[in-house]
This record gives C-alpha cells, structure tokens and sequence, in this order.
C-alpha cells in the first residue's frame, strides 16, 4: 500500500499530473471497452437480451416498448447522426469547393456532393411533388433504399481501417481491397435479398412498386459474398501468420457488425431490427466526437487559443440537433399542411405527407453523397481519428 502524499507537495501534483501505471492501465482498458461498445459491439448483446425480454414478456409488450423508445429516440441519435454532416460538409465549404487548398479532384469531388448532387435531388423531387407522381418519388425513394446498404457496409469499412490504425495496424493494398470486397458484396445480397418481383410497398405516405430483385441475382450474389468470405479470411489469417496476434477485434467486430448485423440480417431478431439505425448511429457520432473532440484539443492551445473542447462539441451537438428537427420534422410539417389538400374520403396521390417523404429521401441520399467525400483519406482533418488511441 502506497501512502498518500500531503495535499499541494510536488509529489501529489505529479501524481495528479501523470497518473500510476495502474490508474492509467485502467483508464486505458475503460476507453478500449467504451470504443469496443460505441463502435457495434454492443450488437451481440442486443440478441440475448431480446430473447430473454421475449421469454418473460412475449412480444408485443416489448415489441410497443422498444418501438416506441427506438422512435423517439430518432431524435437525439438517429435524426442528428444525418445533420450533423451538413455541420462538418459545408464548414469552409467555399475554400474546399473553389479554393487551392487541396488538389482538384477533391475540390471535384466537393463541387459534385456539394452543388450538383443537392440540385438534382431537389429538382427530381420537385418533378415527383409538382406532378403528384408516386412512380417519380418512389423511384428517388428506391434509390435511398439501394444507397443506404452501400452507406452503412462503406461505413463498416472505414471503422475497420480507422480503428485498425489507431491500434497500429496497417493493410496492404491487397489486404483493403479483400476488405472491401466482403464489404461491398454484403450490401449486394442484402439489396438483392430476398428475391421481388415487384411488390406495391408504402413509405411515408407515398405508394409505389418495388424494382424487380430476381431470383438469380439474389443467389449469385449469395456466392460472391461467401467467395469473398472465405477470401478475407485467408487474407487474415495469412496476417495473422505474418505479423503475429493483431489487435483486430474492435476494428473487425465494428466492419462485421455494419455488414451481416446491421445489412444483411437486420431484421433476424423481431426487437434488435428497431436499434439497428441508433447503433449505425452511434458508431457514425463516435468518429464525429474523435474527429471534431481532437480537432478542439489541438485549437485549444498555442497557436489558436480556441474556445474550449466542451463549449465547442456542445455547439455542434446542439447544431445538428436543431437542424435535423428543422429537416425532419419542422419543415414538412408546415409544408404538409399548407400545400397537400384535405378533403373528406380523398386521399392524395402521394398520401398525406408527401413533403415528409421528400425531406426524408433528400437528406438520407444527400448524407451519403456527402460522407463518401467527407471521410476519404484525402481529407487532412482526418488525421485527428488516430489521436487518443483507446
């Protein structure tokens, strides 16, 4: 037992200063255990405990509970998780789009998510609403339901290389693409699964038919997922042989969790497939907290003297929080109200809110555009994710 050292001496002030070997053990292993959790390895978890809640309870108490919980909280996890990238996007968007700060294919790229992606969803919404036409903004949904797959396994991926790297592994070239391969041929048979023929579905008011997923494609990219599979495996383990015990099992557990959990059997379990976007939620905010939290740390001090961590996470939380009330729910309820006719026995032909499907379809498309820029490499501010390894 060490005994304590008088309050104000140079010794408690350096204790206080560098923590113990055993406290800053300690504090490590909480940070690692945080990140493993927040990253989709509390997915596992989930499955259990919906079994043990529909054992006790059956499913329809537990199904309305979590329903209803998953439902409001959209506002404080999902809705902001969407929002808070127009906050990131668009910071000094001018000096990234048309400035000579960085290279051109990047300010491209910013130009196309940023200006030309935004108008052309705009005006294929506008054409769906001005001409009451479900098969025009169902076909913009669809493309949201084909896209939102591709946006969480591509989000999967770059977990799996952020998490790696802050742990200090590296992937060959040869090694990324395996990954991403697996990555991406999850979001296809998930797309493709089940096989449809075409099925008359409702979204948010608006009736259309589904795009034909035939019985081939659902099966053939069945086999590439599995060929991928088996060929990132061999990748691992030929890793694993080369290099010795990786220390993977965040990193791998945050990509398989976005692919087989969240994408392809996201509705294998009747209460976890209510959670599944608060945990894709989730692990997104996660690398907005370590890349805008290290940013702030680093601005706090000499040269800028910035305005302190909490003052300015706060003012980006409550940013994106504001601003995916406005989108989601604010704005087309007025707009719903005021523009879509209310008669008695009528019904319009794009439903009651056709404006709310809209900003939804909008928002969810213009977010992945947007993070597939956001998040490259290319971007220097992505530097700050490998700062506090856990």
């Amino acid at each position: 037992m060490v005994a304590a050292a008088p309050a104000g001496s140079s010794e408690a002030r350096d204790r206080a200063t560098h923590p113990t070997p055993a406290l800053a053990a300690g504090s490590r292993t909480g940070r690692a255990w945080g990140e493993f959790l927040l990253a989709g390895g509390i997915t596992p978890l989930l499955y259990p405990l919906s079994w043990l809640l529909r054992r006790k309870f059956g499913i329809d108490g537990p199904d309305l509970a979590v329903g209803f919980l998953m439902f409001h909280a959209a506002f404080v996890i999902n809705d902001p998780h969407f929002t808070v990238t127009y906050c990131l996007f668009y910071r000094g968007f001018r000096a990234r789009a048309f400035g000579g700060a960085i290279d051109p294919w990047q300010r491209a790229r910013y130009v196309a998510a940023g200006v030309v992606a935004p108008v052309v969803l705009a005006a294929w919404g506008a054409a769906g609403l001005a001409s009451s036409s479900p098969a025009v903004l169902g076909a913009l949904i669809q493309g949201m339901f084909l896209l939102v797959g591709w946006h969480y396994v591509k989000q999967g991926f770059g977990a799996m290389i952020v998490l790696s790297a802050r742990r200090g592994v590296r992937f060959t070239g040869r090694e990324r693409l395996a990954l991403l391969a697996h990555c991406l041929a999850g979001w296809a048979y998930a797309w493709a699964s089940p096989a449809d023929l075409g099925t008359e579905v409702e979204e948010k008011g608006v009736v259309f038919v589904t795009w034909v997923h035939p019985v081939w494609l659902e099966r053939l990219t069945l086999a590439v997922l599995f060929g991928t599979a088996a060929v990132l495996l061999g990748v691992l383990v030929q890793k694993w042989r080369r290099e010795g015990p990786l220390p993977i099992l965040t990193p791998l557990t945050a990509m398989l969790c976005s692919v087989w959990a969240w994408s392809i059997y996201s509705s294998i379990d009747p209460l976890v497939v209510y959670v599944v976007p608060a945990l894709h939620s989730v692990q997104y905010l996660y690398f907005v907290w370590l890349l805008r939290g290290n940013e702030a740390r680093e601005r706090e001090g000499p040269p800028w003297f910035d305005k302190p961590v909490r003052v300015r996470l706060a003012g980006l939380a409550v940013s994106a929080l504001v601003l995916g009330w406005l989108l989601f729910h604010g704005v087309p309820s007025v707009l719903d109200d005021l523009l879509v006719p209310r008669r008695r026995r009528w019904v319009p032909p794009l439903g009651s809110t056709p404006y709310l499907a809209f900003f939804y379809t909008f928002v969810n498309i213009h977010h992945f555009v947007m993070d597939a820029v956001l998040w490259r490499r290319e971007n220097s501010e992505t530097r700050y994710l490998s700062q506090g390894v856990a």
